[in-house]
């Protein structure tokens, strides 16, 4: 009877154990974020049209009937 509740007691050390590491590594893992870095694009860049029209979206456009 007395070794179940040492076996018990043993797997409560082993779940404190891992509560008490993954709080740790996410406590430290979290200074390594970076900081966020703005893009490079210009206004003119940021407005121009990106959307193209080319073959084969039109394509694509037919083939599953949409109008256009």
């Amino acid at each position: 009877m007395k070794q179940k509740s040492q076996t018990a007691l043993g797997r409560r050390d082993v779940l404190r154990v891992f509560a008490t590491g993954a709080t740790a590594a996410a406590a430290s893992a979290t200074p390594l974020a970076s900081a966020a870095v703005a893009d490079s694009e210009s206004n003119d860049e940021k407005r121009k049209p990106r959307y193209k029209e080319s073959e084969h979206i039109k394509k694509f456009y037919r083939v599953n009937r949409y109008p256009g």
